[in-house]
């Protein structure tokens, strides 16, 4: 009397390829955009503790019995977190960039170093005594 009907559902091989062709370009856009915004945040550090060390250095000059900006003598990096301790800046221990300050008594120019993507491209950033921060060698676009 009653006759069961017999259902097949279920996927086929060509909607399951589609499906993955469709995630792999999915993937394909997002992985590059995701690197970018990655180095982009750790390009942040650099801007920060430059514009620390341009603060610092302004009210090392004004305490200055002789009027000039602190010149270490080494650069500051997560192996010497304390180069800069003279104008209150320490490098955190996961610090990714190398800061180095060269200049003499009436002007400086300090610098953030490093490879934060892995590449062959050391990324650059500089600040001077006026506070202009520039990107030199910018590692997200290489």
């Amino acid at each position: 009397m009653f006759m069961k009907k017999s259902s097949n559902s279920g996927f086929t091989l060509i909607e399951l390829m589609i499906v993955v062709v469709i995630i792999g370009i999915l993937a394909a856009l997002a992985i590059p955009r995701f690197m970018r915004s990655t180095t982009k945040t750790k390009q942040s550090e650099a801007k920060l503790i430059l514009k620390q060390i341009y603060v610092n250095e302004h009210a090392y000059r004004q305490q200055s019995s002789v009027n000039s900006y602190y010149i270490p003598a080494g650069p500051a990096s997560a192996a010497s977190p304390n180069a800069l301790s003279s104008i209150w800046i320490e490098i955190m221990a996961d610090a990714k960039y190398t800061y180095t300050v060269i200049g003499g008594a009436n002007n400086f120019v300090a610098t953030a170093t490093a490879n934060i993507d892995d590449d062959a491209t050391i990324d650059t950033w500089t600040i001077n005594d006026l506070g202009i921060l520039t990107n030199i060698i910018d590692d997200v676009l290489n």
